[in-house]
């Protein structure tokens, strides 16, 4: 009869819960060694090198524990950080390629829409009246425009708000050489860009003043350009007599050597035409922080442009595509320095100008005031958190 514990360690040295003996009997001979517990390998026997599988084996799991948790962190931060940056998709039209855009401009190519929290996507559109239809139709968010363009859409009973202004554009009335005097302006043919358009309801403000009568005196006509320089290259084609230009125009026509007269400012004979920011009411109502997020990215671009000589001129280069150095300066001055206000707010006067220049189409308009076209809140605001204070201390 066997030894029972004889027995049992070979029953377990069987099952390889114990290293096999290498001498006689089953303790004569036997390595000193702590049992380990290993796993059979294929074909018989075991290697001595277990220990060292057995460690390999606890590496790679530790290894692959180590990198799952990193990259379980680092998708969780990504995700964090790509909340953290969401941005709002805000879309901005504007009427025409002229130095009052500058402080778009600014805003987008220096990220400041960013800074605040949009996407903002700058886009143009040739008219204002084509404007306010995009924006009445979803296509865009905001507008700048001529006041007159959305005045008159809101006349007509267009949910149309006016929350910020580009400043006043300084448009002169000049005429061919040939026209020396506003009285030799009798019988001629102006041109404004479109009917409805600030330029045209701006030549309707300024002929009576001069005491010219369209439809009597005068022709006014559309030209369809929105444009005011190509507006001049007509004048001088003879197409037309005279039309609108800007300080901008008459220095290029001067660079060209060409010969031009200047009849009146506009502004001097108290017609205001602005450049304003326009909005729908129900945009106004449902998405006030990104409205506000834009004035403030329009408010700083008009900062640092007019602070940064340079910089301003670089971008009007770029969007413009203008390389005469004397009237990119000129535009800075005039712009940036000049009309410009970098607290855009709108000029009432100008628009209950607008006011008056619609009435007489637009009867219902007779006895309105331009705090109905308003909506300041936002700029307000600004103003009360001390947002244009902070601006310029910087």
């Amino acid at each position: 009869m066997s030894d029972p514990i004889s027995g049992r360690l070979l029953e377990l040295r069987t099952l390889r819960l114990l290293p096999p003996v290498t001498g006689e009997g089953w303790d004569r001979g036997a390595r000193k060694s702590t049992p380990t517990f290993v796993l059979p390998r294929r074909g018989g026997g075991h290697r001595n090198s277990e220990p060292r599988r057995r460690s390999f084996v606890q590496h790679c799991r530790s290894t692959i524990t180590s990198a799952f948790v990193c990259l379980l962190l680092l998708f969780s931060v990504t995700a964090l950080t790509a909340q953290e940056k969401k941005l709002d998709s805000f879309t901005i039209s504007y009427a025409s390629m002229s130095g009052t855009r500058g402080p778009l401009w600014i805003a987008k190519d220096l990220g400041l829409f960013e800074k605040y929290g949009l996407d903002g996507n700058l886009i143009y559109i040739a008219s204002g009246v084509t404007s306010v239809n995009a924006l009445l139709g979803g296509s865009v968010d905001i507008i700048a425009a001529s006041g007159s363009s959305a005045v008159g859409a809101a006349a007509r009973g267009a949910p149309i708000v006016i929350v910020a202004s580009l400043g006043h554009i300084a448009y002169k009335l000049i005429a061919h050489p040939s026209i020396k005097t506003v009285q030799d302006l009798k019988g001629k043919i102006i041109g404004s860009s479109r009917i409805g358009a600030g330029s045209d309801f701006a030549l309707q403000r300024l002929l009576p003043k001069l005491g010219l009568i369209p439809g009597k005196d005068v022709q006014l006509i559309p030209t369809g350009i929105s444009e005011s320089d190509r507006r001049l290259l007509m004048l001088m084609q003879g197409k037309i007599d005279a039309t609108l230009g800007t300080e901008d125009n008459i220095l290029q026509l001067g660079n060209r050597g060409m010969k031009f007269s200047i009849l009146a400012d506009l502004y001097d004979s108290g017609v205001y035409t602005t450049s304003d920011i326009a909005t729908s009411r129900q945009l106004l109502k449902q998405r006030p922080r990104q409205l506000k997020a834009f004035l403030m990215a329009l408010s700083e671009g008009t900062w640092i442009g007019r602070n940064n000589k340079e910089l301003t001129i670089r971008i009007y280069r770029k969007y413009m595509k203008i390389d005469d150095q004397k009237l990119l300066e000129s535009m800075h001055k005039n712009y940036l320095l000049g009309s410009i206000p970098v607290r855009p707010f709108p000029n009432e006067e100008a628009i209950q100008n607008d006011i008056e220049d619609l009435s007489s189409s637009l009867p219902h308009l007779r006895g309105k005031k331009a705090a109905e076209f308003l909506d300041l809140s936002l700029l307000k605001n600004m103003e009360e958190e001390g947002f244009f204070k902070r601006l310029q201390a910087k």
